[in-house]
């Protein structure tokens, strides 16, 4: 057999990268013309078919597509099991060295640490850029699942779409970048599931709290709030919330009195 065509296995760095890939490309563009496919598959001296289909192999995994009767590759390797099952343990761990993977085999540095370079060298700067590393990485993660819309109202603008936590960053280190503790909401209604006057229930129905009928209920706030109260969330492509991240929203953060 020719040398140059014979099977080779993906190593551990290579599927870490594109699990990190399958996370942030939205699951309708995991193409061979996606540029980022193809960036990595350069990098990685491989064929975009062959990065795409491994892509598509990590869509058997999750329990979301599942649900859909959506099963991605029909076959796959125990490797990414063992991958899946790393990120799972250690969001915030395996979420920085796919990103630093990622640069170092496409040499393309996350936007979000370009400005990081003001910052002085030692500790400091390696948690500022690690910090805002995961984040950029959380959000990407996030809209991309929604599929960059509002799970309360279907706004699609991507300037006015947050990754909102559902167990807040500092409370659980290492879920902090998981998609399944994120829900992609407009500004306004990421702002009110921050301060608790708004959470979304393990039955993914939006509450409202009821701490704003003692006030004055203005129309704004029959329209931005109180009509949205009970509505059914719209559900993510892939990695649903957790129905205990959730829960812990409604019990800790949700002022339910």
């Amino acid at each position: 057999m020719n040398p140059a065509l014979r099977r080779r296995d993906w190593s551990r760095e290579e599927l870490v990268v594109a699990f990190n890939l399958y996370c942030k490309i939205p699951f309708g563009r995991i193409h061979i013309r996606n540029a980022s496919v193809i960036a990595l598959a350069k990098a990685i001296g491989r064929t975009p078919s062959a990065v795409s289909w491994k892509l598509a192999n990590f869509a058997r995994l999750d329990p979301a597509l599942r649900k859909r009767n959506i099963t991605g590759a029909v076959h796959g390797a125990k490797a990414e099991v063992e991958i899946w099952n790393d990120f799972s343990n250690n969001w915030e761990r395996l979420t920085f060295e796919s990103e630093l993977l990622l640069e170092q085999m496409t040499g393309r540095m996350p936007e979000v640490v370009a400005d990081v370079q003001e910052f002085p060298e030692g500790k400091s700067r390696e948690a500022i850029v690690r910090t805002r590393v995961n984040q950029g990485f959380f959000r990407a993660a996030v809209l991309a699942a929604y599929n960059a819309a509002c799970c309360i109202t279907g706004l699609s603008i991507p300037q006015l779409l947050n990754a909102s936590h559902i167990v807040p960053w500092s409370v659980d280190v290492k879920n902090r970048t998981n998609p399944r503790n994120g829900l992609c909401m407009n500004a306004f209604h990421d702002r009110a599931f921050d301060c608790g006057l708004l959470t979304v229930t393990p039955e993914l129905k939006v509450k409202i709290s009821p701490r704003l009928r003692t006030n004055p209920v203005d129309k704004e706030t029959r329209e931005f709030l109180w009509r949205f109260n009970d509505a059914s969330i719209s559900l993510p492509r892939r990695f649903a919330p957790d129905g205990d991240f959730l829960l812990y929203h409604n019990k800790e953060v949700f002022l339910s009195s």
